[in-house]
């Protein structure tokens, strides 16, 4: 029994130990990048969206945004913490072909995928997504 004990705090506590629960409590504002529209802001939680790897970040964006349609190359795994969201799929924003997502929902967009959304009220969405991010604009 002392060797299993000996085996778990030599091998597995160092392991357990660089874990981190972060409790975010409130975030800290920014002006987003340019390739979001005129009046939203973004909040880093983990990560750096710039680079390589996991991060985590909000967008808020104030009521009657239009995100026109984009695509991204790396999946997108979107969860809706406030607001209502509007996405649809496709080259032309049509609300009538969008589905709606409140406070709790979640969804994935695929790499690739055009896509688009509405804001028909004040909404923050939370993106965890395997950097570096970017939003390339269908032409």
């Amino acid at each position: 029994m002392r060797t299993r004990l000996a085996f778990f705090a030599c091998c597995l506590l160092p392991v357990l130990s660089c874990l981190a629960q972060i409790q975010i409590t409130s975030v800290e504002w920014k002006d987003a990048p340019s390739t979001l529209p005129k009046g939203a802001k973004i909040a880093i939680l983990e990560g750096d969206p710039k680079a390589e790897g996991m991060f985590t970040m909000r967008i808020k964006l104030p009521p009657g945004t239009v995100i026109p349609p984009h695509w991204h190359p790396r999946d997108e795994r979107v969860t809706v913490i406030s607001g209502k969201v509007l996405v649809g799929f496709g080259d032309n924003v049509d609300e009538k072909k969008t589905t709606a997502f409140s406070a709790g929902g979640f969804y994935v967009n695929p790499p690739n995928m055009h896509h688009y959304l509405s804001i028909p009220e004040e909404s923050v969405l939370q993106l965890t997504c395997m950097g570096p991010w970017e939003l390339h604009k269908v032409e």
